[in-house]
């Protein structure tokens, strides 16, 4: 299985894997978002592109192209070839900088860097088919209101993962009542009346509890009834781009 990144540019953006932190998360006393497994799972299953130059955007409101200004912090790379305003209506389009190839069957799935929120704009979701498209896609992102936005050099702008996509069409959601399946509905009533109880002695401030501070059921991939989940991860270890292959061709 093989991710392909074909730099169009030499100076086409960085590209790694997922980083876990976020700002908001640790801005916690007690970093307490970190333990929402959910969440960090989500931070670093794709790769991230980091813009190799800074960007102030400010969108005046207007529908036409000349309605948003974006200027670099640096002459090089040219702006041009980073960002602009092709959609126009206050939405920006970013430059990957790569074409991205993926085995028969799977499709990239581009978008914002994942619980990461910015101020003003918001990251446009891309589903792109790169089993067989010669050219690249470029990363969205639409003002929410006029005003002044910026991207750090550096930053995370936009987070691609894969998807076996046209897999998801063979598949039949089945809607079933909870009383249907017996062995699930009793660890789910175990594990509710577990954590009742476990938010009750917390807000009671029992020693015992507060000392735990929180369950760790799901961390540990353990039912309340300590069945253990088979292929259960806590932490996503993607690997970085390397250079090519011996006969998979140059930089």
């Amino acid at each position: 299985m093989r991710l392909d990144c074909y730099k169009i540019h030499q100076w086409a953006p960085e590209l790694v894997p997922g980083q876990p932190r976020r700002a908001w998360m640790d801005a916690f006393p007690d970093r307490h978002p970190y333990r929402c497994l959910p969440l960090t799972m989500a931070n670093t299953t794709g790769w991230e592109l980091r813009l190799p130059v800074g960007l102030r955007i400010e969108w005046d409101g207007g529908p036409n192209e000349d309605a948003i200004t974006i200027v670099g912090d640096a002459e090089w790379p040219p702006v041009s070839s980073i960002a602009d305003s092709h959609f126009r209506r206050g939405i920006v389009t970013m430059h990957t900088g790569h074409l991205f190839r993926t085995p028969p069957g799977w499709a990239v799935w581009a978008m914002g860097p994942p619980n990461m929120p910015k101020d003003g704009i918001y990251p446009l979701s891309g589903l792109i088919e790169t089993d067989w498209l010669p050219f690249p896609f470029t990363m969205n992102w639409q003002m929410t209101r006029p005003g002044v936005v910026r991207f750090e050099k550096g930053e995370p702008y936009c987070f691609i993962t894969l998807i076996e996509d046209k897999k998801l069409e063979e598949i039949q959601p089945a809607l079933r009542m909870l009383d249907a399946n017996k062995p699930l509905k009793h660890e789910y009533e175990i594990w509710a009346k577990s954590r009742g109880d476990f938010n009750r002695k917390l807000k009671n401030e029992d020693e015992e509890v507060v000392r735990q501070g929180w369950q760790r059921h799901y961390m540990h991939g353990k039912t309340v009834t300590g069945s253990e989940a088979d292929g259960h991860v806590t932490k996503r270890r993607l690997k970085p781009p390397r250079a090519p292959l011996p006969g998979l061709g140059g930089e």
